[in-house]
């Protein structure tokens, strides 16, 4: 029998990135590769990068450096470069690291697997070998996006909105649960903007009410949802079914109706603080993810203090909060990059600074109570969970002690005992 010849894939990026690398693992399973992971001693070497911001480029191109050292040792044969860096790049790339067998772009996962020498199975539509652990996955709704903020360069990434249609998505949430999974994880560039090109409208209660459906499955998350035009009937879905938790990821970048404007957001501070009243008091218990932007080319101090006196009015469970960063091919690159970067990074520290605060408030006042809690992990004699007002890998984490009899990816009923500001501690609720 001829020897076995090693790939490595390097994931980078966010969970849509994780979902392509699994599509291109399944398209594996059953070919003349055992896949390895580490890249050194690799056949091939593929890594799936991320360009979205300058941070992300930098590790992208970091790891992709690592890899051709390796390659220049004779320590792998091929190195493939993929995703989102490379639809950017690819030209500028190719010249300035020839040795890079080759740089393919988004979406287009058949021209890698051409490139590492395996036919392409178009049976195998919808089919993932899971990266994650088997508990919970990803499902990516659609691809691309119609939006146009002005700092944002993923519409040139990933190309126009494209949604998968609603019987592709039950056939792979069905496989999903097949494989035992109990979270769905639903992710897009635009989960709100969902069934709006195959279908004229906006599908996502039809295709939140299907996945409801399904056994097996016990928990939906809903992530990326774009707060414009944001439909309500997704709302009611949310407070009329416990499958879906109580949680939603709306990144809203900032509140400043001038800078919204400049942001090309489609939504105005009123139209942001009817819809969070709206998510408040239709679902009472939901926590709220979103995200902030400081720094952006027209934010002065005063567009800042409007931002910081919305976080503490609004209160959120959840906040991410990243410093602008200028990216060519964005409208918003001709207007600069005039604030200095440490006024951004003051601008950052404050801000998070302050959601800590709020976020120990939240989480104190879940001392005492008991909550329901998904296994992620164990380690040695506790285990490492999540509520449903958690999402893996940003949000918290529960540790549970005295917990040697838990399994992985079951859910158990937990007391809350110490609270932090991004972590809790429990313990096993007996009865």
């Amino acid at each position: 029998m001829p020897r076995r010849k090693k790939l490595a894939l390097i994931t980078l990026g966010c969970p849509k990135n994780v979902v392509d690398s699994e599509v291109l693992l399944k398209q594996l399973e059953g070919s003349n590769y055992e896949i390895i992971d580490t890249s050194d001693g690799s056949d091939i070497v593929v890594i799936n990068t991320c360009g979205f911001i300058e941070s992300a480029k930098k590790e992208s191109i970091d790891i992709i450096m690592r890899a051709v050292r390796l390659k220049e040792e004779g320590r792998i044969r091929k190195l493939i470069v993929m995703g989102c860096l490379s639809e950017r790049y690819a030209d500028e790339l190719t010249k300035e690291i020839p040795e890079v067998d080759a740089f393919i772009g988004a979406n287009k996962l058949r021209d890698v697997i051409r490139k590492i020498d395996v036919a392409w199975k178009d049976e195998l539509l919808g089919e993932r070998s899971l990266t994650t652990p088997s508990h919970y996955a990803y499902l990516k709704i659609s691809e691309g996006c119609d939006r146009p903020c002005s700092f944002c360069a993923i519409p040139e990434i990933r190309g126009k909105h494209r949604s998968t249609p609603l019987e592709q998505l039950q056939r792979e949430a069905k496989s999903l649960t097949e494989k035992g999974v109990k979270e769905l994880i639903l992710i897009a560039q635009d989960t709100t903007y969902y069934g709006v090109d195959i279908y004229g409208h906006r599908a996502l209660s039809k295709l939140l009410t299907m996945l409801a459906d399904l056994d097996g499955i016990e928990w939906i998350r809903l992530m990326y949802a774009y707060p414009s035009g944001f439909p309500d009937d997704v709302i009611d879905v949310l407070a009329g079914n416990r499958k879906f938790c109580r949680y939603l990821d709306i990144p809203l970048q900032h509140v400043s109706d001038s800078i919204l404007s400049s942001m090309r957001r489609g939504v105005s501070s009123d139209e942001i603080r009817r819809l969070i009243s709206t998510l408040r008091a239709k679902v009472p218990d939901i926590a709220l993810r979103t995200t902030f932007i400081v720094g952006y080319p027209t934010e002065g101090e005063d567009e800042f203090q409007e931002l910081f006196g919305f976080v503490q009015e609004a209160k959120f469970e959840r906040v991410g909060v990243f410093t602008y960063s200028q990216e060519d091919g964005t409208d918003a690159y001709k207007l600069g990059d005039p604030v200095p970067s440490l006024i951004k990074e003051e601008r950052y520290a404050a801000l998070m600074e302050l959601q800590e605060r709020i976020a120990l408030e939240h989480n104190r006042k879940m001392i005492g109570k008991r909550i329901r809690v998904l296994i992620d992990r164990k380690e040695v004699t506790t285990a490492i969970g999540r509520t449903e007002y958690d999402a893996p890998e940003i949000d918290n984490e529960v540790t549970v002690n005295d917990a040697v009899g838990a399994g992985t990816g079951n859910f158990y009923d937990v007391e809350i005992q110490r609270a932090d500001a991004y972590d809790m501690e429990g313990k096993l609720c007996v009865d």
